[in-house]
């Protein structure tokens, strides 16, 4: 029984590995072998060069310019976000009278708060740039041109451009967490919830000591996702920023600076090197929050 379980795990097994070796292993361990090359995409025998790029990469100014918006936007991002959704989620299911029910029309609410999810990013990035477009066209400068104010170049200021993309993510990203939490919050039994309210307590103190504590694994899981999405963020600002991260790099992030060397300068080898930074930022960002966001689990 024990050797036709093994068999039956192991064969199961098989398929599925086999693939992720192939399609997500494979290409990680080519990808740090091109790093060491100075590989342009279309020589067949690439020179090794060995840490090369990498130390190029110590000097290239636009790259670590691009780092630090990624560490921006990977602070920010999160934190943001969750603060967001976690209060939209609480006052759409422990909101009501006596904490014990949502808002009034929080089904309605849900979806549109969902919306954003169901549009493409490349969607998202051209219908903001209609919304920041700097003239009468522009849904937000349009009321202030008509109020005699001039315009906000929201994607041509290069001190307000990642501002900019910065809460374009956040409105993305919301209501995927809304809904991720307001699940969370309805797994809690409602007798906490009326048993606080008896008690006296209102909305701030249940959401600290109820809510909060009973979502913080939710909350970790929702915490790392938004911080990958922040360190591989590449659509929105190619699609969306002038000059593809401009103006002037302003907007720029590691993902563009990977895309702009390897399919724009063909310098596949040197882009490797970008994407190996990239990897281990992303890896180590997971397993340092994690590690500090790890706590007792609570069980009711």
């Amino acid at each position: 029984m024990r050797h036709g379980r093994t068999r039956f795990a192991v064969g199961f097994l098989v398929l599925p590995v086999t693939l992720y070796v192939v399609y997500v292993i494979a290409p990680y361990a080519q990808a740090f072998s091109i790093a060491l090359t100075n590989w342009r995409g279309v020589n067949a025998s690439p020179q090794f060069v060995g840490l090369e790029n990498f130390r190029r990469l110590l000097e290239d100014t636009v790259f670590w310019k691009a780092v630090g918006h990624n560490l921006l936007l990977l602070v920010l991002l999160p934190v943001l976000t969750i603060v967001i959704a976690l209060f939209f989620a609480f006052l759409l299911n422990a909101g009501g009278r006596g904490g014990t029910g949502g808002v009034w029309g929080s089904r309605f609410y849900r979806v549109v708060f969902f919306f954003p999810q169901v549009l493409a990013i490349a969607v998202i990035a051209v219908l903001f740039q209609q919304v920041f477009r700097p003239d009468r066209s522009g849904m937000l400068n349009a009321p202030l041109i008509a109020m005699g104010f001039e315009p906000i170049g929201f994607l041509s200021d290069t001190d307000i451009a990642l501002w900019s993309i910065l809460g374009v993510l956040v409105w993305q990203a919301v209501g995927f967490y809304v809904v991720l939490f307001s699940a969370g919050i309805a797994s809690i039994p409602r007798e906490l919830f009326e048993a606080a309210a008896i008690d006296g307590a209102g909305g701030p103190p249940m959401f600290f000591r109820i809510t909060l504590p009973l979502l913080w694994d939710t909350i970790q899981v929702g915490w790392v996702y938004l911080g990958i999405i922040a360190l591989d963020v590449f659509a929105i600002v190619w699609v969306m920023t002038p000059e593809q991260g401009g103006p002037d790099y302003s907007t720029t992030v590691m993902a563009a600076e990977i895309y702009r060397n390897a399919f724009e300068y063909s310098r596949f080898g040197y882009a490797s090197a970008m994407g190996v930074v990239l990897f281990f930022f992303t890896i180590g960002f997971a397993a340092l929050a994690l590690r500090l966001s790890r706590r007792e689990r609570i069980e009711f």
